[in-house]
């Protein structure tokens, strides 16, 4: 569609490429491989190619505007949704997602776990893709006659321009809680990184703001239409809220609204898409309806039963997250709660301790184990999480396999075994390389042979 390209190994004959500077890499390194590959135009900081060469100061700065410049006219046609915060992202944006849908407003999907288009249509390699992929999967939509795109916002995604120039017509605030420090350094950073989606709202757009939030007042900007959702006094108001062991029961502004998913956390997740469809005068008997089907994505409270015990399968992979989907599963009938937790290597190293103390605290047993160690020492991660507990209901099982193993086999009548930190993802990335290993996958293999032995 675009061609532009800044991956040499996207590069069609007669394309341009561009040099872009990520990360971990140089972008000028892959020229001649995109030459090779038949690209006849080459955008880059400096150089002399057999091809036409543009040289400029910044080429991602040019690619943002060259990308509003030529499609800017066609985006205006659609209507862009945004999502921003800690937690909540993936799954309110799906919910949003499926709800836009069984109303028959075609809205696609971009987000942590992929590209939705009426079901997925590829995997995504970040939680906002760059802004080439961005551009071009928001045209695809269009083509494809979507009028809609609800998308996740992550605040490296907002660091790094990778939204582009990008106008939304409503954007979402969730919470705000310990993450990336090894990136923004301070919560204040992180805070500031995440308003600038607040700062790309059209003039007749709308902002929902999670209120009982601590840092609710970045995102209560005075240029900005916006309504407030909370348990505090606000806009949409949570009250009556009980929490059962197959749904969620509460009221958003006195009507009453029974819900699939399980967890207080949930709750607020689903108050915005309640929200979002009472602004756009959706009745309101519809409304219960619509929310009532709705499915929690792949790896957000997944359940497996068996044998009067459940596995379920969590992303949480934050303090805040942890913590919200302990107290969720305690409010859950049981007998008691087992825990496998990590934490990611080359990642925040600050939030290790919270998190373990919170899973110690808050479960009858904790295993903990690898949960991608990249190029970090497993074992050192490890003892980042549990060299300052103070309680000793735990232990340590560094092979991730072996310690879900472990933890089903220990599973008794009316326990729950929470699987936390990995959720959809279907790999263990060790060093560089990626490792397929599904949670759910192994778990159920691991039940299923229990039961033929």
């Amino acid at each position: 569609m675009i061609n532009i390209k800044s991956d040499s190994r996207k590069i069609e004959p007669g394309d341009t490429f561009i040099a872009l500077d990520g990360v971990n890499h140089d972008g000028s390194e892959y020229i001649h491989d995109a030459i090779q590959r038949g690209a006849k135009r080459i955008i880059c900081k400096e150089g002399d190619y057999d091809v036409e060469t543009v040289l400029v100061p910044d080429p991602h700065a040019y690619l943002v505007d060259f990308l509003d410049a030529t499609y800017q006219d066609a985006l205006k046609e659609m209507t862009l949704i945004g999502m921003t915060g800690t937690n909540g992202k993936t799954t309110t944006c799906f919910l949003l997602y499926q709800a836009l849908n069984q109303l028959g407003i075609s809205c696609a999907y971009i987000g942590t776990i992929g590209f939705y288009m009426d079901g997925k249509v590829r995997e995504l390699g970040n939680t906002t893709p760059d802004v080439l992929d961005l551009y071009d999967m928001i045209l695809e939509a269009k083509e494809h006659g979507y009028s809609h795109v609800v998308m996740e916002v992550s605040s490296h995604a907002l660091s790094y321009q990778r939204i582009g120039h990008l106008k939304f017509q409503t954007v979402f605030f969730s919470n705000l809680t310990e993450d990336h420090l090894d990136f923004h350094k301070t919560m204040e950073n992180y805070a500031k990184e995440k308003q600038k989606l607040f700062l790309r709202v059209k003039e007749d757009g709308t902002c929902f703001v999670n209120i009982d939030d601590a840092y609710a007042s970045y995102f209560l900007l005075p240029d900005n239409r916006t309504l407030t959702y909370g348990m505090h006094e606000s806009d949409y108001q949570i009250s009556e809220v009980s929490l059962l062991e197959n749904c969620s029961r509460f009221q958003v502004n006195g009507v009453e609204y029974e819900i699939k998913l399980l967890g207080k956390h949930n709750i607020y997740n689903m108050t915005c898409v309640i929200a979002y469809l009472n602004e756009l005068q959706v009745e309101e008997k519809k409304i219960q309806e619509v929310v009532g089907m709705l499915e929690a994505p792949r790896g957000r409270m997944d359940v497996i039963s068996f044998s009067n015990r459940k596995v379920m399968i969590d992303y949480a992979h934050t303090p805040d997250a942890v913590e919200k989907v302990l107290l969720a599963t305690r409010e859950i009938p049981h007998h008691k709660i087992v825990t496998i937790l990590g934490c990611g290597g080359d990642r925040d190293a600050f939030k290790r301790p919270i998190m373990g103390k919170i899973a110690t605290d808050l479960s009858d047993y904790v295993i903990f184990t690898s949960d991608n160690p990249r190029n970090e020492d497993p074992m050192h991660i490890l003892n980042d999480i549990t060299k300052s507990l103070q309680k000793k209901n735990f232990e340590v099982i560094e092979n991730r396999k072996e310690a879900i193993d472990k933890g089903i086999q220990t599973l008794e009548k009316n326990d729950i075994l929470l699987l936390l930190g990995k959720g959809h993802e279907n790999y263990q990335i060790i060093h560089n390389t990626k490792y397929d290993f599904d949670d759910k996958i192994i778990a159920e293999t691991i039940i299923e042979k229990m039961y033929k032995e």
